[in-house]
């Protein structure tokens, strides 16, 4: 198999895969999908909210905001050895909001949520939480932690498209494979740690495969 990027950046990569199966390329692409582990907000207590909006509205939605993830520092929380089901920092984060109105209207944002770790914050400040009037204030604590697309979308790191190349007669396993992070991993990250995934995944099952012989 022959790899080329086609296009690069932050957010976004694109890869000509030469010499390889649909099936081994869609392989990758469902990987990227629903096995990435990205952070997500998943815990609320919510401390304070007179806004007009429910709790459970309130906890969703903060729950789909994208966070910067660092895969080095966290473990997935059935990975952890830390036994506790509160979790601890080595597989959840805090992040906390205190934000409110007294004079006028104001729109909370997630540049607002404070982060213990200053490495798992929000990919972008700018998005909206709850518009609070006067005399209005929301308060809580959020925890996050690792989890995968196939567990809930809001961890899902990325979407991922596989064309087929017409460029050439000879290009019957040829794709081109596109990743659209959604910020809280690099899109080349992401592709890398689909390989890696896929592969532990065979070697996993070569392994099961010799047992059965012996």
């Amino acid at each position: 198999m022959k790899l080329k990027i086609l296009e690069k950046s932050t957010d976004r990569v694109k890869i000509q895969l030469d010499g390889i199966s649909l099936s081994y390329a869609n392989a990758i692409r469902r990987i990227a999908i629903s096995e990435v582990p990205v952070m997500a907000i998943d815990e609320i207590v919510i401390l304070e909210n007179s806004s007009i909006i429910y709790d459970e509205l309130l906890a969703h939605r903060l729950g789909l905001i994208p966070l910067k993830t660092d895969l080095s520092r966290y473990v997935l929380p059935e990975d952890c050895d830390c036994g506790n089901q509160l979790g601890c920092p080595k597989c959840r984060v805090l992040l906390v909001l205190d934000s409110g109105s007294n004079e006028s209207s104001k729109e909370i944002l997630s540049g607002e949520l404070k982060s213990e770790d200053e490495t798992t914050i929000p990919v972008s400040s700018n998005i909206p939480i709850v518009k609070v009037a006067p005399g209005q204030k929301v308060k809580l604590e959020a925890y996050a932690r690792l989890g995968t697309g196939k567990e809930h979308a809001k961890w899902q790191a990325a979407t991922v498209s596989i064309l087929k190349s017409t460029k050439k007669e000879d290009a019957d396993n040829e794709y081109t494979l596109e990743i659209e992070s959604t910020g809280s991993l690099p899109a080349i990250e992401i592709f890398s740690k689909s390989i890696e995934i896929l592969r532990n995944r065979l070697q996993e099952f070569t392994e099961k495969t010799r047992s059965l012989k012996k």
